[in-house]
This record gives structure tokens, sequence and C-alpha cells, in this order.
């Protein structure tokens, strides 16, 4: 009875997604032409399959890496775009991204707090639709240490950086390739598992970016390699949440994805399963699996977009940047079908006034007011073969707009301006009282820009120009003169024995150059019957009191040698 209830709310589950792949939330994991995404139920065996299954272990059963138990597994949590965003500082930096990751500081550890393994620590923002895994991860008072980190959008078929690992060996992100118990429980998963393997070759192949191994031979797996449970393997003497695993092994494969325990399939641990009936996994020897040639599926090596039933289409451009109100043409190219396509924006046919419209010739109309989240996807869906499609991202910005200018006013001379506003692009260019300045873009909501104010003024104009021609209403600020340089010394008086020293200390007021000149009595450094001083302002009193016994010690401001202060030194005997 509890089955039949199961597999009826499966159905559900499945009809809700029209691509048919993996959701968290209403986020695809991956578009649903990713390779991760794909059957490779009819692809062709390797040469050296075998080979690479005997390394492995042809006689060695696989086995579930999660359970009941929370220690097991690898285990992700889901997030609010709101979830404040850490700063993570890693060994592998050079192949790391930046970040900052929206992963809370008591987000779940794979193996626990005390873990010395793996330490994955996942987390997936279901409003932005983006992952964030880290590796070896420790969390800090505010921050995340890590030996590497990776953030991947869930609606982009983009793939690291060549030769870039991630939070996993091979350079791929880890939850597409975890088992769930809820996708188990609704009787399909879609989507290639990850494995582990006690030995790699020192190669990946495409969807991977990064190897782990210094061994050559061709009877070691290359780190991305895909196997897949042989068509006549019965898997029906199997209980059904066992047989859902392996359907998923024989329509979407395996795919190596780190070093570690020969036929390991990773999974997040839940309370819910049922660890006698997962271990039947370990009936599955490795000599029922083959490995495959998923290239043959790879449409570009730097992206996941796999061949979709020989249908493939692709959307160009595959981003831009749109302002609201503003239009932007996107173009799909189908190949091995008709051309025809069907437009929608975030899953709506055509779209809406909230994202954004698009007609039928694929012409986008950004939304009045900006989104969010503010990147939507434009997807293009192929009418004669629906189950194929492409996508592009379109980030809304509002009109350029300048809010503040600091400094403000501004100082007669050199001077660099911090230009705060929104909808600013890279190749967005500061204008000063009608002159264009040498500009740097910082972010969509900051420019850096430098110039030469001649003379003062009032309401000098400041306009920010974008490279698509947008241009900001004006900001008026005033040009001031610079105050005149100033000079003080400390202390104004003192009294020094004979032969004894005294510390001055002199401060220049306006200038970036702090540095004067000193002297005892109007002479630089002094002389040995006034005393001498030092360019660092120490005095040293004469070996004989002079007469007067007062003398003067002064610092001349080197910026504008007519600012001058004094002190009064009285020279005593005792």
């Amino acid at each position: 009875m509890t089955r039949s209830v199961w597999f009826g709310f499966a159905a559900l589950v499945i009809a809700s997604n029209a691509y048919g792949q993996q959701m968290i939330g209403s986020c695809p994991v991956l578009p649903a032409n990713n390779i991760w995404n794909t059957p490779v139920d009819t692809l062709p065996v390797l040469s050296n399959s075998a080979s690479m299954v005997t390394t492995i272990g042809a006689s060695t059963g696989f086995h579930p890496d999660f359970g009941t138990f929370a220690g097991y597994g690898i285990p992700f949590i889901t997030v609010p775009g709101t979830q404040t965003k850490y700063s993570a500082s890693f060994l592998y930096a050079d192949e790391s991204d930046p970040g900052p990751y929206a992963v809370p500081l008591n987000a779940p550890i794979e193996g626990g707090s005390g873990s010395t393994g793996d330490r994955h620590a996942l987390a997936v923002d279901v409003d932005n639709c983006v992952l964030y895994e880290l590796y070896r991860a420790f969390p800090q008072s505010s921050s995340w240490t890590a030996d590497a980190g990776a953030i991947f959008d869930l609606r982009s078929n983009a793939l690291r950086p060549d030769t870039w690992t991630s939070a996993d060996a091979a350079g791929l992100p880890i939850v597409p390739g975890l088992i769930t118990y809820e996708e188990v429980a609704s009787g399909e998963i879609k989507h290639a598992l990850r494995f582990t393997a006690p030995q790699s070759r020192r190669a990946y192949v495409w969807p991977a970016r990064h190897y782990a191994s210094s061994l050559t031979g061709t009877q070691y797996p290359r780190m991305g390699e895909r196997f897949r449970l042989k068509a006549g393997f019965d898997i029906t003497p199997f209980p059904a949440d066992v047989q859902v695993i392996l359907r998923a092994m024989k329509k979407y494969g395996i795919i190596l994805a780190d070093n570690g325990s020969a036929w390991y399939l990773s999974g997040k641990s839940d309370p819910r399963w049922n660890d006698t009936t997962l271990h039947q996994l370990g009936q599955v020897l490795g000599s029922n699996l083959e490995a495959v040639d998923a290239t043959v599926l790879m449409t570009d090596p730097n992206s996941g977009a796999a061949v979709q039933n020989g249908v493939t289409v692709a959307v160009s451009p595959s981003t831009a940047s749109v302002r609201v109100s503003r239009q932007q043409a996107f173009t799909a190219t189908v190949t091995g079908a008709p051309a025809g396509v069907t437009w929608s924006v975030n899953g709506v046919t055509g779209g809406n006034t909230s994202v954004g419209l698009i007609d039928a010739s694929g012409n986008y109309s950004a939304p009045a007011v900006v989104p969010s989240p503010n990147v939507v996807t434009v997807r293009g869906t192929s009418t004669a073969s629906p189950s194929s499609s492409g996508t592009a991202s379109a980030t809304i910005i509002p009109h350029t707009s300048v809010t503040s200018v600091s400094p403000s006013p501004i100082t007669v001379g050199s001077f660099t301006l911090t230009v705060n506003g929104a909808g600013f692009l890279p190749g967005a260019i500061v204008s000063f009282d009608g002159q264009a300045l040498p500009t740097t873009f910082t972010s969509s909501s900051v420019l850096k820009a430098t110039g030469s104010a001649a003379a003062a003024r009032t309401a000098v104009p400041v306009v920010v120009t974008g490279p698509d021609g947008d241009v900001s209403s004006t900001f008026f600020v005033d040009v001031v003169a610079a105050a005149p340089v100033s000079i003080t010394i400390s202390p104004a008086s003192a009294t020094v024995r004979i032969k004894r020293t005294h510390q001055f200390t002199a401060t220049v007021s306006n200038t970036s150059d702090t540095s004067v000149i000193w002297k005892v009595n109007g002479v630089v450094g002094g002389t040995a019957q006034a005393g001498t001083i030092s360019t660092s302002g120490l005095y040293r009193a004469p070996n004989v009191a002079p007469s007067p016994a007062v003398v003067s010690v002064s610092a001349t401001a080197a910026a504008d040698t007519s600012k001058t202060a004094s002190a009064s030194v009285t020279i005593s005997r005792r």
C-alpha cells in the first residue's frame, strides 16, 4: 500500500516538470540539455571499457555512501536569496571562485564538524538558482577557510575554466550527481550519479576539467569517465527503491568525480532511507557496468550542453544585459530539425510583464521595473523536438543614474572621483564639466574617474554615459580653492640643558607633502654655538650656553616655504 501511494506521487512530481530534469525548489539542477541530465543508454562502448572495469574492480560490488546516519553521505542545504554571503580564503585560490559564498557558517559539514576528511559544505540559493560548494571547509567567526571553492549557475551550461578543479577533483559540481531520498521516492532519478574509484588516470574527459593522478595507462579511468549499467542486467529482484537507482544507472549512467573507494555512489543521508535495502546495491558488480563515449554528445568543449535526440538548439547571444523597457534580439539555431522554436522567459511562453516579453521572432522586451532576481532565462524550444532547447541569460539593469559623487566639494587641482549610482556597465564614461574622464568600472553601482579642476566654481555638471548610449541625469558638484598649507610645531617652548637633546614635532596640513626643513636661529640644521637639529626634529643643545641663552627652533613646510612655525628654546647649564 505504501509503495503504490509512493509511485502515484511520483507521477505528479514528474508531470510538474516540463523538461524532466532534477529540480531543487523552483531551480533546475542544470539545464535540461546538460550532459548530467542526458541519457547515455544508447551511446557506444569504449574499446578500453573492460580494462577500466577490471582496474576499478570487476568483482567488487557497489556501495551506497549514504544512508540513515547523518555522518554518512554529502549533505547540502537550501538557502534564500537573502542569505548572508561570507568571504572565503582558499589553499587553491588560483582555481577557486573568490566568492563571497552564501553558505551559512553553521551549514552541515560532510562527516560532521570534527571530520578530518573531505568536509564538503554545499548550499543552493533557491531564489537565484546558484550552487555554492566548498571543499575541506572550516567555518571561522565571520568567514570560511577551505582548500577549494566553486560557484555554479544552475541555469547555465557553463563549465569551469579548463584545468580548474572545483570542490570535487574532476572540476565538476557535486550536487547534480547526488542521490536524494526525495527523488527516489518520486520513482525516478533524472540525472547521472556521482561515484569514486581508487585509481584514476592523469587525464580528464568532457565534461570534467581536472585530473588528480600521475598514472597514464589507459586501464585507468579518466576524471569524468561515464559508465552505465548494462541494458541486460535484471533489476526485477531488487527492492523498489533500489530499482529506481538501477534504472538511473542504466539510463543516465555514473560519472567518475573523485578518487576514493571502488564503486561508491554518492548521496545525501536521510533518516527515511532503508539501509537494509540500499545495501543490496552490493549485489551489483563492476562487471555489470560498461564505459561509454559521452563525447559524441558534446556540442562545445567549454559547455555542458549535450545533443538531445540528435537535435540541438543554440541561443545567441548566450548572455546579455538589457536595460528596463529596452529590447534585445535573440536568435535560435536548430540543428537536426526544422528551424522553428517557441520562445519563453523563466518558463512562461512569451514571457510576462514581470520578467519581460518575447515575441515569436525572439525579440525580448525587458520589463519596466527590474525584477528580483534580476537575471531571467530566455529559452528557445524546438517545435519539432520539444525536449530540445537552448537558453540564454538576460540581466535586467536600470537606466544609468548618479546618486552621489565623492569627494564633494572637489578641491582645485588633480582629483579622483568616486561616482555612485545604478545601471553602470563596463565601458561607461564619466564626464566632468563636459569633458570625458579616464574611467574605471568598479561595479554596476560604482565608477572611478580621474581628472583636474583649474579653478573654483559652483555647480559643475557630472554625467555618466553608458557604452549603449544610455545617459544619466546630471549631478552637480562644487569646486573649491585648496586650503592653504599650514604648519605647527610642538612643543612651542622648551628648556634644554647643555649637551642634552629634545624632540620637536612638526605637523603640516592641507598637502600630501608633509616634509619640513628644520632650522636653529635660521640656519638649516643649526650650528655648534646655538645647537643642532636633525631632519627628524631632534634638537641637541650646544656644549656651552650661548648668550643670549634663548634660541629659535623652526620648521618650514617643503610644500610652501612661506609657511614656518617656531619654538623657543632656553639653554640652561643645569
